[in-house]
């Protein structure tokens, strides 16, 4: 069985709290089950996600086990062949986002005309409904493209948090796991394969 691992296991504070309060201590719970399933189980990452990680995790602290349980691996992404209407789906998504920021950013300048002593509120407040609407639920940023691209690559199981990611995996038939039932799914591994329940 293959994991692809995205950065919100370790960083995301909802998610990263079953494993740890920090970032370096919920990396040390996960690789305390990566090694009880070595062997069994492979743990991949692109090098996008793995340099993501490491600007939060205290490297030195964590060494060797995770140079010994993460596979780091980029896709082949000269090979990888992506239907066409993934590209369609894209394109059509991203059209609908630009509209939806289009109305944010006219909402907030009749904000403006009406409240003109508040513009460094309602700008924050356009930064905030903007962000979400053009980059929530989306693939944007060549990480999380290439965590998509390894995972199907590998046939592996992408873990994430991200909804984009996940709907993302969703259209091109990738296996996933929500990143709030990781912890379960390590334990329920551990387990099955006969390493007793004390991690």
């Amino acid at each position: 069985m293959r994991f692809v691992l995205d950065t919100s296991i370790f960083v995301n504070p909802g998610i990263r709290g079953k494993f740890g309060d920090s970032p370096t201590e919920a990396m040390r719970t996960f690789l305390g089950y990566a090694e009880k399933l070595f062997g069994k189980v492979e743990f991949y990452m692109p090098p996008g996600i793995y340099r993501e990680v490491m600007h939060f995790v205290d490297a030195e602290e964590l060494l060797p086990e995770i140079e010994l349980y993460i596979i780091k691996k980029p896709p082949n992404v000269h090979d990888i062949k992506i239907p066409a209407f993934v590209v369609y789906e894209l394109i059509d998504d991203i059209r609908r986002r630009i509209d939806k920021g289009l109305r944010v950013a006219e909402k907030a300048v009749r904000e403006g005309v009406i409240e003109t002593d508040n513009v460094d509120k309602i700008i924050q407040k356009l930064r905030r409904n903007y962000r979400k609407a053009l980059r929530e639920g989306i693939v944007d940023s060549k990480e999380d493209f290439e965590l998509i691209l390894l995972a199907k690559e590998l046939d592996a199981v992408i873990v994430s948090a991200d909804v984009g990611i996940l709907t993302w995996a969703q259209k091109m038939g990738i296996k996933w796991i929500d990143a709030a039932n990781f912890k379960e799914v390590l334990e329920g591994l551990v387990d099955k394969l006969g390493e007793g329940k004390n991690l």
